[in-house]
């Protein structure tokens, strides 16, 4: 069957699209279409990073796209607010509604409004394209979008000058391969294959990982260190290579800055220091530290979980550091790799277009403390009181930290919301219009990725369904009714795809392939040139030291430090369940059927003090809130932590909560990312 054919009511063929996920996999997909419905999803196998392969919960897709529950209609609030309770309305009716309602708050004050998002797609067109032209346009507040991967962006960024690291395809070439806080089998599965096939050439792989994961258990060896002490163990190593000198002493030379200084710093955390931090044996630091500094080329896959903490940018930087000690960077397999996103040349600017501001400074609000923001009233250090929300790719109620606070501020009866949304989720509940969006398979869209270096195109495989439209389409019909009639709210998504990349990206190729490469030196480190101000690796962050901050990489401690609280002596962590992704996913029956229910991972010992089985209810309580669900002793968690496996939506939860109940509102040392990895609870038979 031909591959490429545009949607139409009777189409036959097959159409390449690309997962819009938060992965860092970024898949090609074909999907497979027969009288105008999409039959089957699968990886493309021309392209070489996804090899034909998809993820269970991506090779649902179908499910998804056609699942009983899915909304096909705008909906208007008839019951109070988190009562689900709607009725079906025209679009006309709820856009010329939802338009004045902005309208008259905008007259007032467009800060009062604010557009709240992330990645429930990544897609440049569908994420913050059209929307961010609109609400630039309004002048509505801006939102910081931290809720993910700020920490450890900044940490990178501070080192190394961006969001780059080695390409991802070399890792199979690596002799020793850590996963640092990623549990590639869940969260990466393409990259995980890659290790693989370097462990079968003979390759060591090394776990870092509060949780003995799936990936753990797969590997040769495994640091179970507590969460948030990170940066310390990555000291010690740094304290062990200097000690032994192993060392790349012309690299450190010629391509890194503030060499001296970090050098004394490391010689300060001695293995036992570390170890007493960190939670793990002295000798298993020193045995990884000569694994580290003695096997050539080494390679270090690090992930977002390790940020997720009080000092996350810290650790970050502390670790991007290390293969600029061992000269790993002048092997193409050799290096670190967190996002591959700074190397894409995306046009932001034609995108989002931040002119139509027009000179207007917004304020900006943290999404990580939207339940705090929702319940500020108006002040001249606040600004106005926030009056409406537009909510599209994300479902905070569910995703957002201290989320008792966030439900109380989206049940305000004066808070104006609209959500944009594929099915009823916990934010959809608080709406006063849900209105029906597409997903991936009915519109277009283009993609960077954060874990190789093609650009993906999504072409649209089926007409959407129902009345279902792209949040692209959603926007364009809100300006028009708002008076909006800047000839870019014209623009079509194909256009707007086009737009992403300018010149920059050969368009022609991402139609015919799906996928266009990146022209990247295969060791873009070799000879230093790093795209920081020095052009070197940044041990010393000279911006760091201008805005008040240690210039040196350091171990933080957490906000919570475990051990730190007698009325909470657990700490918790709350990695994502292997088929979820964030709140995505978790109404496909099929994935539920094997995720079952809410529960908390409990180690044996901290168990049995609390009089605790697998299958007990238990109540896991701080001053924030409280969370019911089911525990399973197992030693995949280590003792003193507890694993909150999320993102249940709270509706499915034993007493409508889930896990983020518990999380706190602070934020990290760079980045103003969020800890929900630093929090300290206490676990009890409910």
């Amino acid at each position: 069957m031909p591959i490429g054919i545009p949607p139409s009511g009777t189409v036959n063929g097959q159409v390449l699209g690309a997962c819009p996920h938060d992965c860092p996999d970024t898949c090609s997909l074909v999907t497979t279409v027969q009288d105008g419905v999409a039959v089957k999803v699968h990886g493309n196998p021309d392209h070489p990073s996804t090899d034909g392969v998809l993820c269970a919960k991506v090779s649902r897709y179908t499910e998804r796209t056609y699942h009983a529950d899915r909304l096909l209609h705008p909906l208007k609030r008839v019951g109070p607010k988190g009562s689900g309770r709607f009725e079906r309305v025209t679009w006309d009716q709820a856009l010329d509604d939802i338009a004045a309602r902005l309208k008259a708050i905008g007259e007032r004050d467009p800060q009062a409004i604010l557009p709240y998002s992330y990645c429930g797609t990544m897609g440049l067109v569908q994420g913050e394209g059209m929307a961010g032209r609109f609400f630039h346009k309004l002048g509505a507040s801006l939102l910081d979008r931290t809720i993910c991967a700020s920490a450890g962006a900044a940490g990178l960024t501070h080192t190394l000058g961006g969001k780059v690291g080695m390409k991802v395809e070399f890792f199979t070439e690596a002799k020793l391969i850590v996963l640092w806080g990623s549990n590639s089998i869940t969260s990466t599965v393409h990259f995980w294959r890659l290790a693989q096939e370097a462990k079968r050439q003979g390759a060591r792989l090394v776990c870092i990982d509060p949780r003995r994961t799936e990936t753990a258990q797969k590997c040769h060896d495994h640091l179970q260190l507590l969460p948030g002490t990170d940066a310390a163990l990555a000291l010690a190593v740094m304290h062990e290579l200097v000690v032994n000198d192993w060392l790349d002493h012309d690299y450190l030379a010629q391509h890194t800055l503030g060499w001296d200084a970090l050098r004394e710093r490391a010689l300060r955390w001695s293995p036992e220091r570390a170890a007493a931090v960190c939670g793990i044996p002295a000798q298993q630091i020193r045995d990884f530290a000569r694994l580290y500094g003695t096997t050539r080329p080494a390679a270090i896959r690090l992930n977002y979980g390790m940020q997720r903490v009080r000092g996350g940018g810290n650790a970050a930087r502390a670790i991007a550091c290390l293969p600029a000690l061992t000269g790993a960077w002048r092997h193409r397999a050799g290096g670190v790799l967190l996002s591959s996103s700074g190397w894409f040349p995306v046009d932001g600017a034609a995108l989002r277009r931040p002119d139509l501001l027009a000179g207007r400074r917004p304020r900006t609000l943290n999404m990580v403390q939207v339940g705090d923001d929702l319940l500020r009233p108006s002040s001249p250090s606040f600004g106005p009181q926030v009056e409406a929300m537009v909510v599209y790719n994300c479902n905070p109620v569910a995703v957002a930290p201290d989320s008792g606070k966030v439900v109380r501020g989206f049940s305000r009866e004066d808070l104006f919301t609209v959500v944009l949304e594929q099915f009823r989720t916990d934010t959809a509940d608080y709406a006063d219009y849900i209105l029906p969006a597409t997903t991936q398979l009915e519109h277009w869209d283009v993609h960077t990725t954060y874990g190789h270096t093609d650009v993906m195109l999504n072409r649209p495989a089926i007409a959407p369904v129902g009345e279902c439209k792209p949040n692209s389409e959603i926007f364009r019909e809100l300006a028009r009714r708002m008076g909006f009639d800047d000839p870019c709210f014209a623009d079509s998504d194909e256009h707007m795809c086009r737009q992403a990349f300018g010149d920059r990206v050969d368009f022609e190729e991402l139609l015919a392939k799906g996928f266009a490469p990146l022209h990247i030196p295969d060791a873009p480190f070799a000879h230093g040139r790093f795209p920081t101000a020095s052009g070197k690796c940044e041990f010393f962050s000279a911006e760091l030291a201008r805005q008040g901050f240690d210039g040196l990489p350091d171990h933080v401690p957490n906000h919570e430090p475990a051990g730190s609280s007698a009325a909470y002596p657990l700490a918790m962590i709350s990695p994502p369940a292997r088929n979820f992704l964030n709140s995505t996913f978790v109404n496909l029956q099929s994935l539920r059927d094997i995720e079952r229910e809410p529960f908390l991972e409990i180690h044996p010992v901290d168990a049995q003090s609390r009089g605790l089985a697998t299958g007990s209810v238990v109540r896991v309580f701080n001053d924030r809130g409280e969370y019911h669900c089911k525990a399973e002793v197992t030693e995949r968690a280590r003792p003193g932590v507890v694993n909150g496996l999320g993102i249940w939506w709270r509706k499915d939860g034993l007493r409508q909560t889930n896990v983020n109940e518990l999380t706190s509102q602070k934020l990290t040392d760079m980045g103003n990312g969020p800890v929900f990895y630093d929090c300290l609870v206490e676990v009890q038979a409910a």
